[in-house]
């Protein structure tokens, strides 16, 4: 069976992944190939960080593989936080300062619109291939829940009265930006058209 690689160690993403390509691929972690590099995020765009990633590994161990990054974009703060959304407030992954300071930097604004990316860098047969998801919604004036991660508790999708740290994971992974791209990159890689060579 062929070998895809997805770069992350997330083993929640992994399982997502794998359940949905199924016998297809086998899908690897960074974990799985001995690679604990730690690979700099220094792209200015989503898509960059993706690249950046996918490219890294593709490089050092000569194998099929995808990357994603991941971010919020706010429009009252010109799409900030964006690529830094992890680290908004200065420390990397300190989830409730990144809250703290979102929601004191817009502060009463009334536009409160916004939208999580996802973008995925797929490296397969030596070509790139790139896929995105949205979810487009408002930020709360206030946190609400506390599942999820990240910004979860502000953020409201549209169509729904509960932020994404109200919902269940199952009711988050069925609209979210992550979902949608993965959605994408699974057409693809089912797509009996499409030649799973070894790099």
């Amino acid at each position: 069976m062929q070998q895809l690689v997805f770069a992350t160690n997330n083993a929640h993403k992994l399982h997502e992944v794998a359940e949905k390509i199924k016998d297809r691929l086998k899908i690897l972690s960074l974990d799985d190939i001995g690679c604990y590099d730690d690979i700099p995020e220094i792209g200015q765009t989503f898509h960059d960080n993706a690249s950046i990633k996918s490219h890294h590994v593709h490089q050092k161990y000569k194998i099929n593989c995808f990357a994603d990054d991941s971010g919020l974009e706010v429009d009252a703060l010109n799409g900030e936080p964006g690529v830094h959304s992890a680290r908004y407030s200065g420390k990397y992954g300190d989830h409730d300062a990144n809250m703290t300071k979102l929601l004191r930097e817009l502060g009463s604004n009334a536009n409160r619109k916004a939208r999580f990316r996802t973008v995925i860098s797929l490296i397969l047969n030596n070509e790139e291939h790139f896929f995105e998801g949205t979810v487009e919604g408002t930020i709360r004036h206030e946190r609400a829940g506390t599942g999820g991660f990240g910004y979860d508790p502000v953020f409201q999708p549209d169509g729904y009265d509960k932020t994404f740290g109200e919902m269940t994971l199952e009711q988050k992974n069925h609209i979210s930006h992550r979902a949608r791209a993965v959605d994408q990159l699974v057409a693809f890689l089912n797509d009996p058209a499409i030649a799973l060579n070894a790099s």
